[in-house]
């Protein structure tokens, strides 16, 4: 039987993780200009952490883990009779695979209260799991790159994630738009359709519309127990156009009886303010359509859309007020966005964006004739490394055709060619792999040229 990997996860070659790399180091240096320092969090959480913290569909996507030794132990004969999933679960699985880096963050918060510095600014790049059906750009196991602040209900950390948005995407190539949303003008919006007690199915369905249409949208509106008059008051404001202004001043008007929506116009005029007094040259969309499923949100919203490539959100996140509250610690405002690593790589490699070369890579290979040769190139190649350069020794003594052929393969720009007039005179012959031009060198001037 060939060995396989589960649905949903992938290998990474060397190739690949060159370019990985490349992504995670370009976001971990925009996060850091902006005063983020990183943590980690375990792979698994306490399911009492992540259970009801997604909504009732993330639950379902959440990767449980069984006992450890005999976790039928606990049964008895009627669980197994009953055949309640639910039940069942919670007999058999006491741990999950995190869903998401924002619930553990809050943890990790309420757990270290007393050791860090509030307003509190991190960031986290680590892998997550979702028991999703896997498609193109959605995986069950992919890596995010979040980072938020808490400590703060400033607006002001809105503006850095959106300028640190601008510069990941200035640095990577692609071009974006963000979409922007606030949950308090979705609030209002079910307030003033008489349905505020069905915010969140609103939202769940709301946020669908990119991916299943209007009409699909309004019969799950129907499913879930709305009027037809609630769910046709809805459509005038799913299809409102203009400029980020003229919606805002249509919104103003529409939810002039809502104070919560009122609200979440003054934050989002607040936050476009800032925008241009910080020059954001970002193409930032009022989008209300956007919800973003997850129940924590309480404020403004973030999406991000490559505009050159059929793809969903390559980043979001957005406000959270109390998510620490689940957690005994109520009060602590934050904001957050992820970045998608799985998407950004899917993205890059369909429009071709990486560097031609990384510092990641191979910079130079000895090939040697001989084993006096080989040693002579092991000084070189400490030097070399010493100097801070990517260097290899071809390890075995075979034709000069079969190292070069390693060297092309491994896409290594640069071959030092070490023999007998070489050790004479205390230089290698390097050769451009990439032009065909062939030079004599000594060590100074082969540090100086890679």
């Amino acid at each position: 039987m060939k060995p396989s990997i589960p649905k949903g996860t992938r290998d990474f070659a060397p190739e690949e993780m060159v370019r990985r790399n490349y992504i995670f180091d370009t976001v971990k240096s925009v996060f850091r200009l902006y005063g983020f320092n990183q943590i980690e969090t375990p792979a698994m959480e306490n399911l009492s952490t992540l259970m009801g913290k997604y909504g009732e569909e993330g639950d379902k996507l959440l990767f449980k883990i069984l006992n450890s030794g005999n976790w039928l132990s606990g049964l008895e004969g009627e669980d197994l009779q009953e055949a309640s999933v639910p039940r069942l679960t919670n007999k058999v699985s006491e741990k999950g695979l995190r869903y998401d880096l924002t619930v553990p963050f809050a943890r990790f918060v309420v757990q270290n209260r007393d050791k860090i510095q509030f307003p509190f600014k991190r960031y986290q790049i680590q892998p997550v799991w979702r028991a999703d059906r896997p498609q193109k750009g959605r995986y069950r196991e992919f890596y995010q790159c979040d980072v938020d602040v808490v400590g703060t209900d400033s607006l002001f950390s809105e503006l850095e994630l959106i300028q640190i948005v601008e510069e990941v995407y200035r640095r990577l190539g692609i071009n974006v738009c963000l979409h922007i949303n606030n949950r308090k003008i979705l609030a209002g919006i079910a307030q003033i359709v008489g349905q505020a007690d069905k915010m969140i199915d609103i939202t769940v369905a709301i946020d669908k519309l990119d991916k299943i249409g209007l009409d699909k949208v309004n019969q799950e509106l129907l499913d879930k127990g709305l009027p037809q008059e609630a769910v046709s008051r809805l459509q005038p404001i799913l299809m409102l156009s203009g400029s980020n202004t003229e919606k805002l001043q249509s919104l103003r008007t529409i939810l002039a009886e809502s104070e919560i929506g009122l609200r979440g116009i003054d934050e989002l005029e607040t936050i476009f303010a800032y925008c241009r007094d910080a020059e954001v040259n970002l193409n930032i969309e009022l989008d209300l359509t956007l919800a973003r499923g997850l129940n924590y949100y309480t404020g403004a919203i973030f999406e991000v859309k490559a505009l050159d490539v059929e793809m969903g959100s390559i980043t979001g996140g957005g406000r959270y007020d109390n998510l620490t509250g689940i957690f005994g610690m109520p009060n602590v405002s934050g904001v957050g966005i992820s970045f998608g690593a799985d998407r950004i790589y899917d993205v890059l490699n369909q429009l071709d964006l990486y560097p031609k070369t990384t510092t990641d890579s191979t910079q130079l290979l000895f090939a040697v004739f001989g084993e006096a040769e080989q040693r002579y190139a092991i000084r070189w190649a400490n030097a070399l490394r010493k100097a801070g350069k990517n260097v290899e020794v071809y390890p075995d003594i075979v034709k000069m055709k079969k190292q070069m052929a390693y060297a092309d393969q491994k896409h290594i720009p640069y071959v030092a060619i070490v023999g007998s007039d070489e050790m004479q005179s205390d230089t290698v012959m390097l050769k451009n792999l990439l032009t065909g031009e062939q030079q004599a060198l000594t060590l100074e001037q082969l540090t100086k040229l890679i």
